[in-house]
C-alpha cells in the first residue's frame, strides 16, 4: 500500500464514544438520549477549547461518535473525564469509551460529504468495543504516552491483551479513579471470549482482491476511469476458474483506508492484493500496479504502463495476464480470449460506458437517471458495444423485477439483452438480465436457470449471479440450494449490502428465523443506516414475538427514509395501544404514502397494496388485489409461495386459487 506519507496521514488522538444497548431502545428514547450526551460532551472544557483552536474533528456514527483531537495525547482522556463526571447525573446513559491515537485523514465518502477514515478512528472503535457500560479503555499507545506523567499513572491499569476484529490484538488500559470511570474488569476478559469476529480460513493461494485504484489525475472528475480501470481489470481475472476473485463492490469498502495489506486480505479471505493508481491527462493515461502477497505483506510483481488511452484495453489485459503468471492459474484458451478481449474500438464509447458503470454501481444516489443516459451515448457513438446494451437491459430488468418501474419496460430489457448477446454470447453480465427476464417476465424458469448456468460457467467468481440464483431457487422452495448459491456469493462478494440482505431475506423466506436475525443483525453491523435490513429485521422480529424490537426496526427504517412523522405516530400508538394497534397504524400511515404517488402519477404495484392491506387487517382488501400481484411480472408475485407476510391470507381459499395461477414454465 501507498506509505502513510504518500496519502497524508496525520497522527489524531482519538475519543470514540457510544449508547450501550441504544439498538434496543425506542426512537425517541435514542434522540434524546443522543442529544443529552452531545450536549454533554459540548460542553466539557477539553472539547470546547480544542473546537476553538481549530484542532478538533467530529465524526457521527448512530449511537455516539468520534472525535478527534490534533493537540496531545492526553486530550481525549482528559475529554473522557470531564464527559464521566457528568454522566453521574445521567444514570439512564450508559455510555463506554475508547481512546487511541493513530493515523486519520479528511476524506470525501460516496456521498459527497466530508469524512474522517484511517486506523486511528478504526482502533479506537476496536479499543471502545471492548468494554462495557462505564469504561474508559485505552490502547497501550495512549499509555505509553501518559506514563510520562505522575498524574495518569496511579489510573491506568493493565487489562493484557484482547483480539478483536479480524485477528488484531490489542493491549488494553482500564482508565478509572474512585471518581470516574468503571473499575469492574471488562466481559470480555472474565472469560475465554477475547475473540470476536476473527476470520479465521486459510485463503486459497490462487485468491485475489483488486483494492480501488487511487485517483493521481489532476480533474478529480476522473474517478470514474480510475474505478472503470479497476473493475475492468478485476473483470477479466474474475473470468479465470482458477482463481477466486472478490468482487468489487467488497474492495470498495478499502478505498482511503489505513488498514495494513494482511488485515484487508484477512477480511477477504485472500492470500494476495493488487493495488494501483490511475492518471488521466488528455489522452494519455499512467498505470501503476503492484501485486502483493498479503501474508508477508511482500512485492511479487510491479510494472508502471504509460499508453495512449487508446491502449487501455492492452494496459487490462496485460495485467491480468501477468497476474495469472505470478499466481500460477492455469487458463483455458476461452478464458484466454476473455482477458484478451476489445470489447469497442471507440474510446470515447469506453468512457461513457466507463460512467454509465460509476453510477450504476451508486444506484440509490441522485443521478440514476444518467446511468440509462449513458450506455445510451455509448451505443450511440458505437452500435456493436455489446457491454453497453448489457448494462441498459440490466438497468431496466433490475428496476421491473423489483417493481420500480412499470411491467411496459419489460421488453426494452429483453430487447438490449439480445441485441448483447447477439454480438457477444460470452458477456456474463448479460446472463443475469437475461435470467430475469426469463423468470419474471417470460416466467420460464428452465431458461433463467440456463441462463444462470451459462453465466456462472463464463465467470465463476460473478457473486451478483450466485446471489439472483440463489434468491430465485427461493421462490421455488429449494432453499437448501438457495443457501448454497447464497453462501458463495457472500465468499465472492462479503461486503455487499444486497447479498447480504438478500440472504437474511431467503432465510426468512424459509422461515429460520433466529438464522434470518442473526444474518440481519451483522449486515446492520455493516451497514448501520440501511434502511430496507431494518425494514426485514422488523419483520423477521415480529415473526419470533418481539414486538419492542419489531416497532425499533420499522422506526428506524422509516426514519432513515425521512418519515419522521410516521415515525412519531407509530411509537405513539405502540406505547398508548400495543402491538396490534401500532401495525395497523403503520399499514395505514403507508397506504397513505402509496396514494400519494400514485397521485404524483408514479407506478406502484399491487404487491404494495396488498402488504398494506395485511397491516391494516383489511384481508378482503388484500384478496381483491392479490389476482393482480399474481399476474404482475415482478419479484413479489413469485414470492408468494414462501413469503411468510402472506400468512394471513393462506387459510382463505382463495389464496390457493389464486396461487395456481402463477406458473412457472418447465
Amino acid at each position: 500500500m501507498p506509505s502513510e506519507a504518500d496519502v497524508k496521514f496525520e497522527i489524531g488522538h482519538v475519543l470514540f464514544i457510544d449508547i450501550v444497548g441504544y439498538s434496543k431502545l425506542l426512537i425517541h428514547e435514542q434522540l434524546e438520549y443522543l442529544e443529552k450526551l452531545r450536549e454533554i460532551v459540548r460542553a466539557t472544557e477539553t472539547f470546547r477549547a480544542a473546537q476553538r483552536e481549530g484542532k478538533l474533528e467530529r465524526l457521527p456514527t448512530g449511537d455516539g461518535g468520534a472525535l478527534v483531537f490534533h493537540t496531545s495525547p492526553e486530550a481525549p482522556v482528559e475529554c473522557a473525564m470531564e464527559i464521566a463526571r457528568e454522566l453521574k447525573k445521567h444514570p439512564e446513559l450508559r455510555v463506554r469509551m475508547g481512546v487511541h491515537s493513530g493515523p486519520v485523514k479528511e476524506v470525501t465518502d460516496l456521498s459527497e460529504q466530508g469524512n474522517i477514515a484511517g486506523a486511528g478512528i478504526n482502533i479506537a472503535q476496536r479499543v471502545m468495543d471492548c468494554g462495557d457500560a462505564g469504561h474508559i479503555l485505552v490502547s497501550k499507545r495512549v499509555a505509553d504516552d501518559l506514563e510520562h506523567y505522575a498524574q495518569w499513572r496511579p489510573l491506568l491499569h493493565d487489562l493484557g491483551t484482547c483480539e478483536v476484529k479480524h485477528g488484531v490484538s490489542l493491549a488494553l488500559f482500564n482508565l478509572y479513579s474512585d471518581e470516574i470511570g468503571n473499575p469492574e474488569q471488562p466481559k470480555k476478559f472474565q472469560t475465554d471470549e477475547r475473540k470476536i469476529d476473527v476470520v479465521t480460513p486459510t485463503a486459497p493461494q490462487k485468491s485475489i482482491a483488486v483494492l480501488p485504484f487511487e485517483n493521481l489525475s489532476e480533474d478529480k472528475a476522473n474517478v470514474y476511469f480510475a474505478d472503470g480501470i479497476q473493475e475492468e481489470i478485476l473483470t477479466r481475472l474474475s473470468r479465470i476458474r482458477d482463481l477466486k476473485v472478490i468482487s468489487r463492490t467488497s474492495t470498495q469498502r478499502f478505498k482511503n483506508t489505513a488498514e495494513q495489506i494482511p488485515d484487508i486480505a484477512k477480511q477477504l479471505g485472500v492470500a494476495t492484493i493488487l493495488e494501483g493508481s490511475v492518471r488521466k491527462a488528455g489522452d494519455k493515461v499512467r498505470v501503476h500496479v503492484q501485486l502483493i502477497d498479503a501474508e508477508n505483506d511482500a512485492h511479487l510483481w510491479a510494472e508502471r504502463y504509460d499508453r495512449q488511452l487508446d491502449d487501455i484495453f492492452e494496459v487490462e489485459s496485460d495485467i491480468a495476464g501477468k497476474i495469472a503468471e505470478a499466481l500460477q492459474a492455469t487458463l483455458t484458451g476461452a478464458e484466454r480470449r476473455a482477458i484478451a478481449a476489445r470489447p469497442t474500438k471507440s474510446t470515447e464509447a469506453h468512457e461513457l460506458y466507463l460512467k454509465g458503470r460509476y453510477h450504476w454501481r451508486n444506484f440509490y444516489a441522485p443521478g440514476y437517471e444518467r446511468v440509462r443516459e449513458y450506455f445510451e451515448q455509448a451505443v450511440a457513438l458505437d452500435a456493436s458495444y455489446a457491454p453497453a446494451y448489457s448494462g441498459l437491459s440490466l438497468y431496466y430488468a433490475w428496476a421491473a423485477a423489483n417493481a420500480i418501474f412499470p411491467p411496459d419496460v419489460w421488453p426494452l430489457a429483453e430487447e438490449y439483452v439480445r441485441k448483447s448477446l447477439s454480438l457477444d454470447d460470452t458477456w456474463p453480465e448479460a446472463y443475469n438480465s437475461l435470467a430475469a427476464v426469463e423468470i419474471y417476465y417470460k416466467r420460464n424458469w428452465p431458461a433463467a436457470e440456463h441462463a444462470f448456468q451459462r453465466g456462472m460457467e463464463l465467470d465463476p467468481n460473478f457473486g451478483d449471479l450466485h446471489s439472483h440464483y440463489g434468491m430465485c431457487l427461493s421462490y421455488l422452495g429449494r432453499f437448501d440450494e438457495a443457501i448454497a448459491q447464497t453462501e458463495r456469493a457472500i465468499q465472492l462478494d462479503p461486503f455487499f449490502p444486497g447479498t447480504n440482505v438478500h440472504y437474511g431475506t431467503l432465510l426468512f423466506f424459509s422461515r429460520q428465523y433466529d438464522r434470518a436475525a442473526a444474518q440481519l443483525a451483522k449486515t446492520l453491523d455493516l451497514y448501520p443506516d440501511y434502511a430496507a435490513a431494518h425494514e426485514y429485521f422488523g419483520n423477521v422480529c415480529a415473526k419470533r414475538g418481539m414486538s419492542h424490537e419489531a416497532i425499533t426496526h420499522w422506526c428506524s427504517a422509516l426514519n432513515l427514509n425521512g418519515r419522521s412523522e410516521d415515525t412519531r405516530v407509530l411509537e405513539q400508538t405502540f406505547k398508548a395501544a400495543g402491538f396490534d394497534a401500532a401495525v395497523r397504524t403503520l399499514g395505514e400511515r403507508e397506504l397513505e404514502e402509496l396514494e400519494a404517488k400514485r397521485a404524483r402519477g408514479e407506478y406502484v404495484a399491487a404487491a404494495h397494496y396488498v402488504f398494506v392491506h395485511i397491516k391494516r387487517g383489511k384481508l378482503e382488501d388484500a384478496l381483491a388485489l392479490l389476482p393482480k400481484m399474481a399476474e404482475e411480472p415482478d419479484w413479489f408475485a413469485l414470492q408468494m409461495r414462501v413469503n411468510p407476510m402472506l400468512d394471513p391470507l393462506r387459510s382463505d381459499r382463495r389464496f390457493g386459487e389464486i396461487l395456481d395461477t402463477v406458473t412457472l414454465k418447465n
